[in-house]
């Protein structure tokens, strides 16, 4: 709960569009996302995905370039 209110506070002033706050839901019921499941989950291109994780400073927790995956600790 506590690393959910502090990914929240990145979304103050945020556009009501904007997929973050789907992304924290994401993140927080999952133990690890991937590019492919954000892309698929949120609806958005692998780039705007890696550009989402990006402003929410995920922790990256597996390998790298394409098999990229990230958490919260």
């Amino acid at each position: 709960m506590l690393a959910k209110s502090q990914m929240e506070r990145q979304l103050k002033q945020r556009r009501s569009n904007s997929k973050l706050a789907d992304l924290v839901e994401l993140v927080v019921s999952r133990p690890l996302v991937s590019t492919s499941l954000i892309q698929d989950g949120l609806k958005v291109t692998e780039q705007r995905a890696l550009n989402l994780v990006g402003e929410l400073d995920l922790r990256q927790m597996t390998g790298r370039g394409n098999f990229r995956a990230w958490g919260i600790v």
